[in-house]
């Protein structure tokens, strides 16, 4: 395990000091910490129903403390100890009624029925696991159907006393084989329904050790199969989850750069002589951290460099035959002698990303301090003096979990260079319509389909600055939207001679009689100032009146990150219904009769009815 990182002696801790505390920390103070997050505006409610097959009341107290430190209020249900089956199959009113935003099924190796006999029959071995895998899918179909929502399973740990040794893994008589094949079955099961989220309790075991993970004396006692560090790691994790879920994962990872991506000081050291590559362990190191830096570009983190430095030999350190980096794998370059928080600011607003998306990465504690001071909202992991634990470090944050990996995941980068790209072509016009019209732009606008519906949840989840009303969907209720009668629903993409930008933009309209109301328009601020909003305008417009509205309804509700979207429906062309005095909310009307597309520069493909 990673030695834990030292705590700021202030009496008011951050939401990154609670996310770091030990275990005995958190539970000492955590009616104080509880009182002090529930002071924070803006807290978003989060109803979640746990089902146990072990008691989860510390469990719970430990992640109420953590969601709240990411900006959520969550209110519990708690089953009883291991009724997680007869609360999900026989009688799920109660969590019916409790109208939970996801349930969590908290089982541990123990909770596993049918387990084979060690006799290793096979043809029994395989009834068993059969059985045992119908099990859980009789309780994931029950909650489905009976409360629709997202559903959080923990797969198993291995078993703590295998019965046949090493040969318990191999033997159809061997617990440790039952466990790892049914643990595969649930990944399956997820693969094949959305609405299904493994959580890895075996890596999250793994992790600890399970020395470590299992506490006998407590759960002979308060039927508590952990250790407190093993619930603190189970609630941290499964904050992660649930934070990707909502669409507050982390998106960009700021690299400082001497002494953190290569040994040495290029500007003092040369280019020859830092440390990269194979040849010294010192060297290797910093290549692993590279390496481990480029796997997370590519699955979808875009990096960004920040660096005290002169630019012209910043950038040539990733000349340096090793150096596994290269300049095209960077979204955004900072390397002047600005203080490191101005230039995070910078990049936040050339990437057109919150501040809450960046974490930063830097071996000096002092830069690292003046960030956080000056930039709490970004996450700065302490990355300790071993360059072997950088990979760890960042990891144990969980910043960049994930539920899918989606095409515009493992293209996103490409999709911001392309955008420089862009931007560099804009110069060149003195007209900016004749500039729009170079770009060659196609949109394919349509309603919900069941290809992109796990695109659209994630966009609605992660979009906070063009975004009209910031309502989240689960999921689920994404597609109970797809093949709702009594709402207009719309996806765009847009594609131009750069390159596909993907699926960009959403819009949600619920039917009252004649009328539309926009419920959600959002849209990716990548695709910023290129008339896509007008497009998925003149097709709103065109669907609402098919479905027999006569007029489109929006509304504009205020948050920290959306103020760019004030006069949206007024650029729109839409009439003021009322506004707050404050400018917190407003309403707007379009009337649809007689409604003129207004799109010019982009070409809307195959969509119109």
């Amino acid at each position: 395990m990673l030695p834990p990182p030292k705590l700021p002696t202030a009496e008011l801790v951050t939401s990154m000091d609670i996310r770091t505390m030990d275990v005995v920390q958190l539970l000492q103070r955590r009616k104080r910490l509880r009182r002090e997050l529930l002071e924070q505006k803006g807290l978003r409610p989060l109803r979640i129903a746990v089902l146990g097959a072990t008691t989860t009341s510390e469990l719970t107290d430990l992640l109420e403390l953590l969601l709240l430190a990411d900006g959520f209020q969550p209110e519990f249900l708690q089953s009883e100890y291991n009724k997680y089956f007869e609360d999900a199959v026989l009688d799920p009113a109660r969590i019916r009624a409790f109208k939970p935003d996801l349930v969590y099924i908290h089982t541990h190796f123990n909770s596993a029925r049918n387990l084979p006999g060690v006799t290793g029959n096979k043809d029994e071995y395989s009834s068993r696991l059969k059985a045992e895998s119908e099990r859980f899918r009789t309780i994931w179909q029950s909650l489905h159907e009976n409360v629709g929502c997202q559903i959080i399973q923990n797969n198993f740990e291995s078993p703590p006393l295998p019965a046949l040794g090493n040969f318990d893994a191999v033997s159809f008589g061997g617990t440790t084989r039952f466990l790892n094949e049914l643990n595969l079955e649930f990944a399956r099961a997820a693969s094949d329904n959305p609405r299904l989220t493994i959580h890895d309790l075996n890596a999250v075991a793994a992790r600890i050790g399970l020395n470590q993970w299992f506490d006998w004396s407590r759960w002979h006692n308060y039927k508590i199969l952990t250790t407190p560090e093993g619930s603190l790691a189970l609630a941290r994790s499964l904050t992660a989850i649930i934070g990707a879920m909502l669409g507050r994962a982390k998106k960009c990872l700021v690299l400082d750069l001497d002494n953190t991506l290569w040994g040495g000081v290029i500007g003092d050291d040369g280019l020859d002589k830092i440390q990269i590559g194979r040849e010294t362990p010192v060297a290797e190191a910093y290549t692993a951290f590279q390496e481990y830096c480029l796997r997370l570009r590519d699955r979808g983190v875009l990096l960004a460099v920040c660096s005290k430095n002169e630019d012209e030999i910043a950038r040539s350190g990733f000349t340096h035959p090793d150096s596994v980096l290269k300049l095209e794998h960077f979204s955004a370059f900072k390397a002047n002698w600005s203080p490191k928080h101005e230039n995070i600011r910078d990049i936040a607003r050339q990437l057109n990303l919150g501040l809450d998306s960046f974490v930063f990465v830097d071996d000096n504690p002092a830069e690292r301090a003046i960030v956080a001071a000056q930039l709490p909202a970004v996450a700065v992991p302490d990355m300790g003096d071993d360059i072997t634990l950088y990979p760890a470090r960042v990891q144990s944050g969980m910043f960049f979990e994930t539920l899918a990996l989606s095409r515009e995941d493992t293209e996103r980068a490409a999709t911001y260079a392309a955008n420089a790209a862009r931007e560099e072509s804009q110069g060149k016009f003195a007209d900016y319509g004749e500039y729009l019209a170079s770009l060659q732009m196609h949109a394919e606008i349509d309603g919900f389909r069941p290809v992109y519906l796990e695109r659209i949840a994630q966009l609605i989840n992660k979009t906070n600055q063009f975004n009209l009303t910031t309502r989240r969907y689960t999921f689920a209720e994404v597609g109970e939207l797809a093949t709702s009668a009594n709402h207009v629903t719309l996806y765009g993409k847009l594609t131009d001679m750069f390159g596909d930008n993907g699926l960009i933009s959403v819009v949600v309209g619920a039917l009252d009689g004649t009328t539309l109301n926009i419920d959600l328009w959002l849209m990716s601020c990548r695709v910023l100032k290129r008339d896509m909003e007008l497009a998925m305008l003149d097709l709103l417009a065109e669907r609402a009146s098919a479905a027999g509205a006569t007029r489109l309804v929006g509304r504009y509700l205020r948050t920290a990150k959306n103020a760019m979207v004030a006069d949206h429906y007024e650029k729109l062309g839409f009439t003021l219904l009322n506004a707050a005095a404050d400018g917190s909310s407003s309403e707007w009307e379009l009337e649809v009769a007689g409604y003129r597309p207004q799109t010019r520069h982009i070409k809307i493909q195959g969509t119109r009815q």
